[in-house]
């Protein structure tokens, strides 16, 4: 069979097109709260240039109200599941919200069990420029930071909360679902260094799980993995050869797995694939959460935001834009000249509060954004329906997806000329699991009154938010900048 398989695009008269799909969800999203809005959507000839104003414009809208945003992500949500479709290996083809309920014949799986060795870490340190940061050094990190913009407050008094209680660190009485357990930004090492339970899912790759084997061989934690069900054997090479899952194509099989699983369920969500697929994925996940979220009522959700999306931010970040932004009135003047107007505008109007950062990158392409946008809307839907959930902005991060595009290796390269810090992988995803910790134990944070304000607090967004220019405006200068540096 030519094409894909498994979760796959609706037909439309061209094929199965991503950017149909993409067009029509961001269009419904939008529909009950910014009709206007929708119609510009749906008369976008260029979606793979011209999306970026439209998913600025579903963060716009949805500031209207409260209510206004749990709507658009609503909508979205429903569109996205009403026109995603299954497609089998034999040609037969079903919705979205019936592939659970359509039987497979695939072996059903079940959780082989592996158990490290080591003494379970119960002070929080973070790796930083080839030191481990603790105590007193941490905090002063966090506080240097904070100063420069790179997190937001609300980031560092997480962490110190989380260093003044080490005993939250232990996690046994949860199962940390990490759904891309291979990922560089997920949690798994850090959860596995305290001695929790993690539970793995990933492709069925025997690189993966060997490297995820050794990892916990080396922990205090346990490693819980899918394996088919007739598999009897313990040994680490033969469990790896057998072990994972594809979401794209066993997600009635994981669904079964999940459920049976003993213990409160963090279903956390850190997949990502390359191109259209990255939708796809994304898709199976949400569908994924809606079907262990229906059956068992001890989930709570994480998800792992990308800072290189729109976000409302708070007045605080506007003005320490602008200050900057006044300090850099010579050189800006001049480059602003030099280039005719298009480098180096302000990243915000004066004194609005909430700001609007635009922070989207044309050269991750609309399916990217699409799948991000997917995990932030489930976030508000299932927050405001009750559900503990944590949901950071991650820091810009030299992940090895992001350094094969060379566009972003030279920009991430340069960016620190303009304030902004990119942080090495160790960093991001321990920084990121002190933050889940954090979420877990205070019941998913603060209740705030708005979803753009659950989605700013404990952001650590490498300074894109504070800097004092919009960043695709830098983007450029930052390439060039960093040329050099990326080929190093």
């Amino acid at each position: 069979m030519a094409g894909p398989t498994g979760v796959v695009f609706p037909k439309t008269d061209a094929g199965r097109s991503t950017s149909a799909l993409g067009r029509a969800v961001v269009a419904d999203a939008l529909r009950a709260v910014d009709p206007v809005g929708a119609r510009s959507v749906q008369h976008e000839t260029d979606w793979r240039h011209g999306y970026l104003g439209h998913f600025r414009r579903l963060v716009e809208a949805g500031l209207l109200s409260r209510d206004a945003a749990v709507t658009i992500a609503r909508d979205g949500l429903a569109s996205l599941h009403g026109r995603m479709r299954v497609l089998r290996a034999d040609g037969t083809e079903v919705g979205l919200g019936d592939v659970f309920d359509t039987p497979t014949g695939a072996q059903p799986l079940r959780s082989a069990t592996v158990a490290g060795t080591a003494e379970a870490e119960r002070e929080l340190s973070l790796p930083y420029r080839g030191q481990r940061l603790r105590g007193d050094d941490l905090r002063r990190r966090l506080d240097e930071w904070v100063s420069a913009g790179v997190v937001e407050p609300s980031c560092a008094e997480a962490v110190r909360t989380v260093m003044a209680n080490p005993d939250w660190l232990d996690l046994r009485d949860q199962r940390v679902v990490v759904l891309g357990a291979g990922a560089e930004m997920g949690p798994l090492p850090s959860v596995l260094r305290w001695g929790g339970d993690v539970v793995a899912v990933d492709l069925p790759r025997p690189e993966i799980w060997r490297r995820l084997l050794d990892t916990t061989r080396r922990s205090a934690g346990r490693l819980h993995l899918p394996v088919p069900a007739d598999t009897d054997t313990t040994d680490d090479d033969a469990l790896a050869a057998r072990a994972g899952a594809d979401l794209l194509h066993h997600l009635p099989q994981v669904a079964d797995w999940l459920l049976g699983v003993d213990g409160r369920l963090v279903l956390g969500n850190y997949v990502y694939a390359d191109g259209a697929t990255n939708v796809r994925l994304a898709t199976a996940v949400d569908a994924l959460t809606l079907r262990v979220r229906q059956r068992r009522d001890d989930v709570a959700l994480a998800f792992l935001a990308t800072p290189t999306d729109v976000f409302a931010v708070p007045g605080d970040a506007v003005r320490h834009a602008e200050r900057g932004y006044a300090q850099r009135g010579i050189v800006r003047r001049s480059l602003r000249m030099a280039s005719g107007g298009r480098l180096l505008h302000r990243n915000y109007p004066p004194g609005v509060d909430p700001g609007v950062n635009d922070s989207l990158v044309p050269q991750q392409g609309p399916n990217y954004a699409l799948a991000k946008r997917l995990q932030r809307w489930r976030a508000t839907v299932d927050r405001d329906a009750g559900a503990t959930v944590s949901f950071t902005v991650a820091p810009p991060t030299r992940t090895r997806s992001v350094l094969r595009n060379r566009a972003l290796a030279a920009a991430y390269a340069g960016a620190h000329r303009f304030g902004i810090e990119v942080f090495d992988p160790a960093t991001s995803n321990t920084l990121m699991a002190a933050l889940l910790v954090h979420d877990l134990r205070t019941g998913g944070g603060p209740a705030l009154p708005h979803p753009w304000q659950d989605e700013a607090y404990g952001a650590a967004h490498g300074g894109l938010w504070r800097v004092p220019y919009t960043p695709r405006s830098a983007l450029g200068l930052a390439v060039l900048l960093g040329l050099g540096g990326a080929r190093t």
